[in-house]
């Protein structure tokens, strides 16, 4: 949007509001395109973060998240990972029916937990959301028939224990929206401060900035929840009941 036209759509929001415009305002930049010394500030603070510093967010991230009720499990490497979600597929059942099914992202990161493999001794099922056979109708009933869904996802702001997840190809939004748990898997360097970093990453990071936002980005704070009756809280009304991070801690 060039300057002119920044001008002209403020002066109709002012005029349809009967509000006159000062000529200081009228005159001034509402959005910057040189980056401030705070962005800067922050883009240097994450870029220079130590093995300590992202420990220490790691440490407000598990804070953070108690009170949302949104489990973080610390493992040390991709193994820990598998065999903890082994674990709670065995220990957690589905809503209804018997049979259990997983649905997940082919992403490399949850690729590397071999999980086909891993839960096939429990006769569970792991599907995979961009397999030829899992496309349109086939797909949305794999996932409504899944208990669980597996994604990974792009940063964790540890302020507000909240994941970030850009859409694409092959990585459906619905896995981490319909079934009831979903697990997310991340690695401790995708853990970042708060919204001012994810906002400085997205618009000065060459790397974040290739790909932009996508057509979605989804911001996920703890399992659903609702007090829409009788001021009640209820988990899972709107999405899932149960939400777990999986943070691999190794440094690659």
């Amino acid at each position: 949007m060039s300057t002119a036209n920044q001008e002209e759509f403020i002066n109709t929001i002012k005029m349809a509001l009967g509000k006159p415009m000062a000529a200081s305002q009228r005159d001034a930049d509402l959005f910057k395109s040189d980056m401030s010394d705070e962005t800067r500030t922050i883009l240097e603070r994450h870029k220079n973060r130590t093995p300590e510093g992202r420990k220490k967010l790691l440490a407000t991230f598990i804070e953070a998240a108690g009170p949302i009720n949104l489990e973080v499990i610390s493992c040390e490497d991709v193994n820990s990972v598998t065999a903890a979600i082994v674990d709670l597929v065995r220990d957690k059942d589905p809503e209804w029916g018997h049979k259990k099914s997983v649905v997940a992202w082919r992403h490399p990161l949850i690729e590397n937990l071999n999980l086909p493999a891993a839960l096939s001794q429990q006769d569970v099922n792991v599907f995979f959301t961009d397999s030829k056979e899992l496309e349109g109708e086939n797909l949305r009933r794999h996932v409504i028939d899944s208990y669980i869904g597996i994604t990974a996802a792009d940063f964790c702001m540890a302020d507000s224990a909240t994941l970030v997840m850009r859409t694409r190809a092959g990585q459906a939004r619905s896995v981490s929206l319909v079934p009831a748990i979903h697990i997310a898997v991340i690695e401790l360097n995708q853990i970042i401060a708060d919204l001012k970093e994810l906002y400085a990453l997205l618009k000065w990071d060459p790397k974040v900035k290739k790909e932009g936002l996508t057509n979605c980005m989804t911001f996920i704070c703890g399992p659903s929840k609702t007090a829409d009756i009788e001021a009640t809280m209820v988990h899972g009304a709107h999405g899932p009941r149960e939400v777990y991070v999986f943070v691999i801690t190794a440094e690659y």
